[in-house]
């Protein structure tokens, strides 16, 4: 199968188009055409305009249609209202991609959108991706592809840049270019009317000139392919990340400028964490992140050391560390021992390592080279301020020395101006990152190793249902139902402590009562003491109208309590519809903590799950820790310990420790109810009372509504749970068990074990090559999918105690929605065993069940055993026009 992104079109043109290119000086089409000739594009270049026999020496066509060349690309600066029937002639005209660099769509208000829309329709019907509009354009420096009216071009080199905001891009570039810092691509999106970031992420993904990746992100339209995407880049590649609109008033900025969801920033500060993204919060750090990534800065971890020759500028430095979370290196004895030897007595003995105010050129050299060959260090860095016996310049000589057999990153802050310039000339030749001041050298350290941290975090691909005690889903699932069927959305509290009863969440029972006389014989059967609350779908906070009381005692006190909740409730909340009073016991725990754990439903990444400090304390601090679901064990603890309740959950004022086994389990039931309640909008569960002997939900409140009948299961969320469900056993006749289930990340070494002993034969048929081992790119690829929108089945077999692969298969869905392409491969020694045909049927019945129509595939024509393999299972196939070595084969999947 071939292995060519979609958007090779777009972003490897060997045919471009300028329509719109003009003589006229400053003009958008004729700075085009000036830029794609001074950056002597590779592949062949046409300009188009009726006006003009030729433009700046380039042959000028009347129409798009009659260039004598199939184009890749079309690039159109023309007037707004004229480009629905440019894109409706580039269709006719066999046109693959185009770029709308023209504005005046929906920017400008219900008559652009309309043109917008009309674009959007015509490029679909001819199945042409469209960049834009309102956009800079792309460039493609390695290829002296320059498609944007950028006054500034690009170097080559290995980041790549993706923005919503074409004037940013400029900024960009400008501010590159006299820094030495190059780019394997620049994509300005525009209005993302039709492409957006998650398929341009993809395209970098499997790019080889593209290392790390950076975005500036205004709003989100698609939340699972942008989450789906940032997880496979950031498993291979550093990206790095500027998200405006972190308040209210910029949120609706972004809005009119890209009418892009922005949400809340917290949410997406989650969303980051978990896709393994670094994120950057201003230009500074930006361009600071962009000149280490180029210099190939790569710390393996966040220990830093940091080496000064004044202690107020270490401390400084040490203040920023803790700020960030950076621990500071603890050195090793040996470190210590050849410190001790180096330095004179009144050094510093620790880290910050302060080498005193005369220290010379070879003190210097020998702490540096100390701390390098030392353990526990993973990154240097070293500060200088001038002082009378101080040599800026020489001692920027050995650590730049230094620096080019060293193993870590070192980062340098030279303070002052004069007498330190030309030291940082020299480190900004050699590739090291400088900075005046120590904050912004330790930012850079903790964005850049913060890539290497949250691996652990993209890894998790957590399943959708636990298998021990599974909930009762049709339950809780009734009990929504009739609430909806009732026009209710508020669940009352019985109803919120049964939907976590059937989700094996321990709860406090509870029962309503409508008269006093029927409190007190509830109280009783319950056992006192007791603790009584309004029950009414109009009062959220029950406390605050008056109508809880707790730790009541005898059965003369219930009665009481029943008529002053009732008299209190009514003063203060007269239009309050009541149903009773709720009576449950008092839960006594001497050692509890009281903790709330929440979901809510974000604009853009759907419902999320808070944690934090609960009780009556919970409004007054909404510092709660957010995470996106699903979540397994390793997540759950990370969001654990990112809450400021975390410390009190430990030994605590002669508390003991919680149960955290117990708080983990109630934290994946909360999750698990995410995924397979769709109908839950909000819920927050205050308190949960956790001891050293378990937990506890005492309160709960759940706001449901209804949701679309053609929804997939995990419409609602972000990202896609594991789907566990897939998951089944196939006994072949030797008794051999086989399983076939989806794949996961964790399979990377399993897929690539597989590819390595595959035979060569096996290999070039299914790679058109013959490979010996995956690239890393191609592994995440492959073992990182979105659920949604691709799927893949390994066959494994249990050998020697571990699971080894022998089969696997998939489909991607492609951009149409509508069909999907697929691949199928066999171990060598399970050939000819019915594993491949077993594969296929999982596969086709999979998208079958999708709602796709159509499934592709492309074979090597040579390949006589596969085309007969694919032609029982009724592809019908035919010649690739453009290319005889191969076939093409469809399936229809619907009737």
């Amino acid at each position: 199968m071939k292995e060519k992104h979609y958007l090779t079109p777009l972003l490897e043109p060997r045919s471009v188009g300028v329509i719109g290119a003009s003589e006229r000086e400053s003009s958008l089409g004729n700075v085009l055409i000036r830029n794609m000739l001074d950056s002597a594009f590779k592949g062949r270049l046409f300009a188009i305009n009726p006006r003009h026999e030729s433009v700046l020496g380039v042959p000028c066509y009347k129409s798009v249609e009659d260039v004598p060349h199939r184009l890749d690309l079309a690039v159109i600066a023309v007037r707004a209202e004229k480009i629905p029937d440019i894109v409706d002639a580039c269709g006719r005209a066999g046109v693959k991609a185009v770029i709308v660099l023209s504005a005046g769509f929906s920017e400008t208000g219900p008559r652009g959108a309309k043109l917008e829309r009309q674009v959007v329709e015509a490029a679909r019907r001819h199945r042409i991706r469209l960049l834009g509009p309102n956009c800079l354009g792309i460039m493609r420096p390695e290829l002296g592809l320059n498609a944007t009216f950028a006054h500034a071009s690009a170097n080559k080199g290995s980041i790549g840049l993706i923005s919503q905001s074409g004037a940013l891009c400029a900024a960009i570039l400008d501010w590159a270019k006299p820094n030495n810092v190059g780019f394997s691509a620049v994509v300005s999106l525009g209005s993302s009317s039709d492409i957006d970031f998650g398929e341009v992420l993809e395209y970098m993904i499997s790019d080889p000139r593209t290392e790390s990746i950076f975005l500036y992100v205004e709003g989100i339209r698609d939340a699972r392919r942008f989450m789906s995407a940032l997880r496979g880049a950031a498993r291979v590649k550093p990206v790095l990340l500027i998200k405006v609109g972190r308040h209210p008033d910029a949120s609706k900025a972004v809005l009119q400028h890209t009418g892009a969801q922005v949400g809340e920033d917290g949410v997406f500060d989650a969303a980051l964490r978990r896709a393994g993204v670094i994120r950057l919060y201003n230009m500074g750090q930006l361009f600071a992140a962009a000149n280490a990534l180029f210099s190939h800065f790569r710390p393996r971890g966040n220990r830093l050391a940091v080496i000064t020759n004044g202690g107020g500028p270490g401390v400084m430095a040490a203040d920023r560390c803790a700020d960030l979370g950076i621990p500071l290196s603890e050195f090793s004895e040996g470190t210590m021992e050849k410190l001790n030897a180096a330095l004179p007595a009144g050094w510093s003995h620790g880290n910050p390592v302060d080498i005193l105010g005369d220290a010379d050129v070879e003190r210097y050299r020998k702490t540096v080279q100390a701390v390098l060959e030392g353990p526990n260090v993973d990154g240097v860095m070293v500060m200088l301020t001038p002082q009378a016996m101080t040599e800026p310049t020489e001692v920027a000589q050995a650590i730049i020395d230094l620096e080019k057999n060293a193993d870590k990153p070192v980062l340098t802050c030279w303070m002052g101006e004069e007498l330190v310039l030309e030291a940082r000339h020299m480190f900004i030749e050699a590739g090291i990152p400088t900075f005046r001041t120590p904050e912004p050298a330790v930012e850079l350290f903790s964005h850049i190793s913060a890539y290497y941290r949250n691996q652990k975090l993209l890894m998790q691909t957590p399943a959708s249902l636990s298998h021990l005690n599974p909930p009762s889903i049709e339950s809780a699932r009734l009990v929504i139902e009739t609430a909806l069927a009732e026009r209710r959305k508020a669940l009352n509290e019985m109803e919120s402590k049964a939907l976590l009863a059937a989700f094996r969440i321990p709860i406090a029972q509870t029962v309503v009562a409508r008269s006093a006389t029927e409190a007190m014989v509830l109280a009783e059967e319950i056992g006192l003491p007791v603790v009584m609350k309004i029950d009414s779908p109009s009062i959220i906070h029950k406390s605050d109208s008056g109508g809880v009381r707790l730790n009541l005692g005898s059965l003369a006190a219930v009665r009481t309590a029943y008529q002053e909740i009732l008299d209190e409730v009514r003063k203060n909340k007269p239009d309050a519809a009541i149903n009773g009073v709720a009576i449950e016991p008092m839960i006594l725990k001497r050692n509890g903590r009281e903790l709330v754990v929440g979901v809510k439903r974000d604009a853009v990444f759907g419902p999320v799950i808070t944690f934090g400090e609960g009780g009556n304390r919970v409004e007054a601090n909404r510092d709660l820790a957010v995470a996106l679901p699903p979540l397994n064990n390793f997540l759950v603890r990370d969001l654990i310990r990112s809450s400021r309740v975390a410390p009190l959950l430990d030994e605590f004022r002669n508390m003991p420790a919680v149960d955290m086994d117990a708080l983990e389990l109630v934290m994946l039931r909360v999750s698990e109810m995410v995924c397979e309640l769709p109908w839950i909008h909000q819920m927050e569960i205050n308190p949960l009372i956790v001891d050293e002997k378990g937990a506890v939900a005492v309160d709960c409140r759940i706001i449901v509504d209804n949701v679309s009948p053609t929804a997939d299961r995990y419409d609602h969320m972000a990202i896609h749970p594991y789907p566990s469900h897939l998951t089944h056993k196939w006994t072949v006749p030797d008794g051999t068990e086989v399983t076939i289930r989806p794949i996961k990340p964790e399979d990377a070494e399993l897929e690539i074990e597989f590819v390595r002993k595959l035979s060569p034969e096996t290999k070039y048929y299914r790679f058109m090559n013959t490979m010996r081992e995956l690239p890393p790119a191609m592994v995440a690829r492959l073992t990182q999918i979105d659920y949604d929108r691709e799927m893949a089945f390994v066959a494994t077999v249990e050998k020697d105690g571990a699971d080894m692969e022998i089969g696997v298969c998939r489909y991607a869905v492609n951009p149409d929605g509508e069909s999907c392409e697929f691949a199928v491969v066999v171990s060598d020694e399970w050939q000819h065993r019915g594993l491949a045909r077993r594969l296929m049927g999982v596969l086709i019945e999979t998208a079958r069940g999708k709602g796709l129509a159509y499934m592709n595939g492309v074979f090597l024509a040579n390949n006589e055993r596969m085309l007969k393999f694919v032609q029982g299972l009724g592809f019908v196939l035919s010649n690739d026009p453009e290319d005889n070595t191969v076939k093409l084969g469809v399936l229809a999947l619907q009737d």
